[in-house]
């Protein structure tokens, strides 16, 4: 019975290293929170772990579930906060959401000469930059106002910057309670 032992604590260490892969693509805007509880699900399903078993089960999962639900949350209404307080359109707090994503993909790309650090910062700038970007021109969009896009884009990358560390945060939570868990069954 040692080889199920050592097969389980193998898959376990894989299933942590993989879930800490996906929290860094939390930095270019994807969900790697979700794609965590994924991971898990997965892991419980193929493992044939019942509900009562100990460590990581299905009420783990749903744990983490909610967790990852409360880090979109933060960081939606974090970003929508920053540029809604500053008098912001929907249309503009819409493409701050795209600017997000295409700045953060942008950010990583330009920072990978830099190794490890250079796509993390980048994405994160980048993030923060492209939500400045379609706040702002959503709101001279709608407006026209430059005073007015210029503080609500500022808003909106504030809002992103503190939104992000909301999420990252939240990831590092799951990834000890999916390690704590895994290695306590």
């Amino acid at each position: 019975m040692p080889e199920i032992q050592y097969s389980y604590y193998l898959w376990a260490i894989l299933l942590v290293f993989s879930a800490s892969i996906a929290w860094f693509t939390n930095f270019v805007a994807l969900p790697g929170n979700w794609f965590m509880v994924g991971l898990a699900a997965v892991f419980v399903s193929s493992m044939g772990i019942g509900e009562a078993a100990e460590g990581l089960n299905w009420q783990a999962v749903v744990l983490l579930a909610l967790i990852a639900a409360g880090g979109e949350a933060v960081e939606f209404f974090a970003g929508a906060a920053g540029a809604a307080k500053k008098g912001a359109s929907r249309r503009a707090i819409a493409l701050a959401v795209v600017g997000t994503i295409a700045g953060s993909i942008t950010g990583a790309v330009m920072g990978l000469p830099v190794p490890l650090a250079g796509p993390l910062i980048g994405a994160l700038a980048g993030g923060a930059g492209g939500a400045f970007a379609g706040a702002y021109l959503g709101e001279m969009w709608k407006h026209g106002g430059a005073n007015k896009s210029i503080a609500v884009g500022v808003g909106a990358a504030i809002g992103r910057l503190l939104g992000t560390l909301g999420k990252l945060l939240t990831g590092v939570v799951m990834i000890v309670i999916l390690a704590v868990r895994v290695f306590s069954g």
